[in-house]
């Protein structure tokens, strides 16, 4: 099977799992924390399935996150002062 096909199946099962969860809503009302959540996660299924589908018809490379570029000059001082050194302390104090 290709991509589309298995996406297309997985788009089938989430319509029938829609269906159903109406019918529940319907049998036990749409008032119920237990319901809600049901059909929070089969619209949250059907976005996901949704994001994959553009993603995996888009040509061309995977997404990449963008680098965020870190210079390689000196940070100012006076980002630090009054600063606690990690497991050492204050600059002026010592230790008992």
């Amino acid at each position: 099977m290709s991509v589309h096909d298995d996406l297309t199946a997985v788009q089938r099962c989430l319509d029938d799992l829609m269906r159903s969860v109406g019918r529940l809503e319907q049998q036990l009302g749409s008032g119920g924390l237990e319901i809600r959540r049901v059909r929070t996660d089969a619209d949250h299924l059907r976005e996901s399935v949704a994001l994959l589908g553009q993603s995996a018809s888009a040509p061309g490379e995977p997404h990449r996150p963008d680098l965020v570029p870190i210079p390689d000059t000196p940070y100012d001082p006076s980002l630090w002062k009054d600063t606690d050194d990690e497991g050492l302390g204050a600059r002026d104090r010592h230790a008992p």
